[in-house]
This record gives C-alpha cells, structure tokens and sequence, in this order.
C-alpha cells in the first residue's frame, strides 16, 4: 500500500461516526424523539458536509431506498432490483409502469437543487403553485416543519403519499440549509403513520428520520470508502474514456455498460475488469443485461 493510499484511509477513518446513544435509546415522549432526531440528522450534517462522500452518488442509492419504501407502502411488490430494471433498462417510448414512475421521481427530486421548478419536474402531475403552497405549509423547527408539510398534503389528497413525502423531504432540506433533497421520511414511515395527524404524526416523523439517519450515516460511510477504492483504481484503467466513465460509477446508483461515454465492447470489458479489481459491482446476477454500481 502506498503512502497516498494510507493517506486517503485514515481520512475515511476520521468521517464521524453516529453516536451509539443515538441508536441505542429508547424514548416515548415527543421532546425525547426530538431530542434523538435533532442529534440525528446533526449527525449526518457533519458527514454530508466530508469532500470523501460521493454525494450525488448517496443521494441517489437513498433516492432508490426512498422509492422501495413508497412502492411497499402502496401495496406494490416491486424491489429495488426491479426498480433498477425499469428505469435502467428502459427504451426510448418505454413506459416505466407505476412502480417506475415513483422511482423516477425520487430520482429526479434528488437531482437538482432544491427549488418549486426542481420539484415540478419530479411531480409533473401537481400544479407549481400547489407545490409551492404546501413546502410554505410548515415553519418552527426542520422535522416539524417537514411534519406539517407532509400533514398539510395528506390532508387535502390523502392517495398522494410520493407527492407528499418529496415535499416533506424537500421543506426539511430546505429548513436544515441542505442544497439538495435527502430522502429520509419515507423509508422509516409505515403505512399506519401516514393516516396520522397532528402530534402522532410528528412523533413518528422523528423516529423515522432518527432512523433512516442513521442508516444514511452509515451508507455514506460505506460509499466513501467504495468510492476511495475506485478513485484509486481509475489510474490503472488504460481504456480511452475510461475517466468518464469512473465519474458515471461515482454518481449512478446502476449503470449499464451502454451508458458508460465507450464503444459498447470496451465498455463491456472495462466493466468487468473493474468487478475483478473490486472496486465495483454487479448488481443483477444475471449473464445478459447487467447493471453495475459501486
């Protein structure tokens, strides 16, 4: 191992690390979930903020996590494998299905900065003007702000959980200075949480971002030291374009060779000989339509 490479790991040993108390507390009270979400989702600040976290790249794996969570919620059996497939795999005329739909618009919430116009674009379906209503909905602290966002949707269209979880997503974003929306609320919400209202619906709007913090913690950990390997790896790769393609790996979630900027053989061949070096991954286990991610 070279110096360089030492370097560079012990800067990813110094990404910090969720406090165990946090995920170890038990609490009942609303002022005690506060407290445990706050020192959450204080927590994941500091690590979104590290230069070594692939940031568009751990937005879009929370983005596909986010979407599983919606597609379960509305009775759907589609998993994220699947998910991958329609949106990845999808031809020009193509239509994604309802599952390939929600997928699509969590990723295209996560994509740019955080703005009505941005969110229009993920939710074609709801008027500018209503989306701008409701992200005004909420004030007071960034998890009751996004509580009440996400209680003023369901209110008025109760059938509306992806519409309303981006916007929550979104207005917490917005309340903690984040460019970009995080995916959070969805994958920690049930079913059951999303018919309540009010202080029950704050409550368990903590928790779940207390918990899906933490996972996010945890991942973007997982991403920098993926992304590190494959940084350090890109040196030996002597196929032209092969640069490009390593930035693609380090924002897709799942690419297919026929995306990568190289003549589809070469792009075949560098895909594979990345899997042998380790520093990424086949996703489908299949032998035909493979995708690949870090």
């Amino acid at each position: 191992m070279t110096f360089a490479r030492q370097d560079h790991e012990s800067g990813l040993d110094t990404l910090p690390r969720m406090p165990s108390w946090v995920t170890s507390a038990r609490s009942e009270t609303l002022e005690d979930v506060a407290f445990l979400s706050g020192a959450a989702l204080g927590h994941l600040h500091l690590v979104l903020g590290r230069e070594e976290v692939p940031q568009t790249l751990l937005r879009e794996r929370l983005a596909l996590r986010a979407a599983e969570a919606c597609v379960t919620l509305s009775g759907r059996t589609e998993r994220a494998g699947e998910l991958r497939d329609m949106v990845n795999l999808l031809r020009p005329g193509d239509l994604p299905g309802p599952a390939g739909e929600t997928y699509l618009a969590w990723r295209r919430a996560v994509e740019r900065a955080v703005s009505v116009k941005a969110l229009g674009r993920a939710l074609p379906a709801v008027d500018l003007g209503q989306i701008a209503t409701w992200l005004d909905a909420g004030n007071g602290a960034p998890l009751t702000r996004a509580a009440v966002v996400l209680d003023a949707v369901l209110t008025e269209a109760p059938r509306a959980e992806v519409p309303a979880l981006i916007l929550a997503d979104a207005a917490l974003a917005q309340a903690l200075g984040w460019d970009h929306v995080v995916p959070l609320l969805a994958a920690g919400l049930k079913r059951t949480d999303l018919r309540k209202r009010g202080q029950n619906l704050r409550l368990a709007c903590h928790r779940a971002v207390t918990a899906s913090a933490v996972e996010a913690t945890r991942l973007a950990v997982d991403l920098a030291r993926r992304a590190a390997l494959l940084k350090g790896v890109a040196p030996k790769l002597r196929a032209k374009g092969a640069g490009e393609a390593v930035e693609v790996f380090l924002t897709q979630d799942a690419v297919a060779p026929g995306a990568l900027p190289l003549p589809d053989r070469a792009a075949r061949r560098l895909c594979d000989r990345l899997v042998d070096l380790g520093a990424v991954r086949e996703l489908t286990g299949r032998d035909t339509f493979r995708l690949y991610g870090v």
